[in-house]
């Protein structure tokens, strides 16, 4: 299943996710990220860390997909230069704005959008969203 169907899809594919199971979808995409940004030989950056692109199993464990917008980085670079590819309401802003791509655009993606998303329930599909979930938020801190 689909995580946005799960978080915030039709009444009837929608789950019930409680703390300890968000939190525990939360660390497995992190866990996920963790993999190809480091502990693997190759270093890859996914490049479209979104909502739709992490899968749920039967337990609900999180399965990062799509690996098709994915850089190899094979030199120890600061950064890659590329043009922006992915979906403009998760880039984070350095890459969109001038292609400056590094494993941190994956995590901004996913701390700064994706997580959100799932601690809060509602979808971001723009740059603006992003303010929104932060504005929704904040009455929880």
């Amino acid at each position: 299943m689909y995580l946005p169907r799960a978080l915030f899809g039709p009444l009837e594919t929608q789950i019930r996710l409680d703390w300890p199971i968000r939190q525990k979808i939360c660390v497995g995409i992190a866990r996920g990220l963790a993999y190809p940004h480091g502990e693997s030989r190759l270093k890859i950056v996914h490049r479209d860390i979104k909502a739709t692109n992490v899968l749920l199993d039967k337990e609900l464990n999180p399965k990062i997909s799509d690996f098709g917008l994915a850089k190899l980085d094979e030199e120890e670079n600061t950064h890659m230069s590329t043009q922006a590819a992915g979906t403009y309401g998760y880039m984070a802003p350095e890459y969109a704005m001038r292609g400056h791509l590094t494993d941190k655009a994956d995590v901004y993606s996913f701390g700064g959008v994706v997580a959100l998303e799932i601690v809060h329930g509602r979808s971001s599909t723009s740059a603006q969203s992003v303010y929104l979930l932060i504005d929704w938020l904040r009455p929880l801190f």
